[in-house]
């Protein structure tokens, strides 16, 4: 992978958090114009356990106000969530005017962990893959604006990642039994990550894929491309060219060509 400019000029750790202060107060000047315009944004992050959504995430809302920004990760779904329409739970964690709401893992659980660790039935996921694109489709003539973000990790990256999780006190809270067993499913959830590529990627909510094995890099070029997406006064254009071998659309050609980890 190319090495990300700012890093690869300056030095990881003094070019990384310049640029990202760079980034940061454009994101603040993209807050504004969303409260300015009543603009309602959503940004879903899915990807592999230990991808690094959670840092990529946090440094996005960092200096954001919290009253228009929300961060939504939703637990385990109760008996009674189950019972309902799979979608209600997330109804009501869509964003309101001037409101932007960034999802750690969404609605695309049915797609992932739900459909490898057995968590729902075959008709489940069937009835989920054909309705999400129409549900997606609801949400864009209501004028939301909707990002899919997925990132992409090599199998020795997790494993690092993973074991450092263990080591490590303070990220204590990150370790789950479906951190244990990942490894073990690689190859499933590679499969179903395909799947859900090949039948939810559409013109109107396309996926993007990060490589984020450098956390750095994948950070960086994450905000970049969001900004890129989204227009608002002030704008600094060179400052939101995202690398496009680090985030790019998905294609399936990426799947052969080493550009989405196998």
């Amino acid at each position: 992978m190319a090495r990300d400019r700012d890093l690869a000029e300056n030095g990881d750790g003094e070019g990384y958090r310049r640029a990202l202060v760079r980034l940061q107060i454009e994101l603040v000047k993209l807050q504004r114009s969303i409260i300015a315009d009543d603009r309602k944004i959503i940004v879903i992050f899915e990807g592999r356990d230990a991808a690094g959504k959670d840092g990529t995430i946090k440094h996005i809302v960092e200096h954001l106000s919290p009253r228009e920004t929300r961060v939504v990760a939703l637990s385990k779904p109760s008996e009674r969530d189950a019972s309902a329409w799979y979608f209600q739970r997330y109804v009501p964690q869509l964003p309101l005017a001037q409101e932007m709401v960034l999802f750690n893992r969404s609605w695309y659980n049915r797609a992932g962990v739900e459909r490898v660790m057995g968590f729902c039935s075959k008709g489940d996921y069937e009835e989920f893959m054909e309705t999400v694109l129409p549900f997606e489709q609801m949400l864009e003539r209501s004028g939301i604006r909707l990002f899919k973000y997925y990132l992409d990790i090599t199998k020795a990256e997790q494993k690092r990642r993973l074991k450092s999780r263990r080591d490590d006190p303070l990220k204590q809270w990150k370790i789950s039994p479906i951190d244990e067993v990942a490894p073990k499913h690689w190859k499933d959830y590679s499969a179903a990550r395909n799947e859900m590529f090949s039948r939810t990627h559409s013109p109107l909510s396309p996926w993007f894929v990060v490589r984020a094995d450098d956390k750095h890099a994948a950070r960086l070029n994450v905000i970049r491309h969001l900004l890129s997406q989204l227009d608002y006064k002030g704008k600094t254009k060179r400052l939101v060219r995202a690398d496009p071998e680090v985030v790019f659309a998905y294609d399936a050609l990426c799947l052969d060509n080493g550009m989405i980890a196998p």
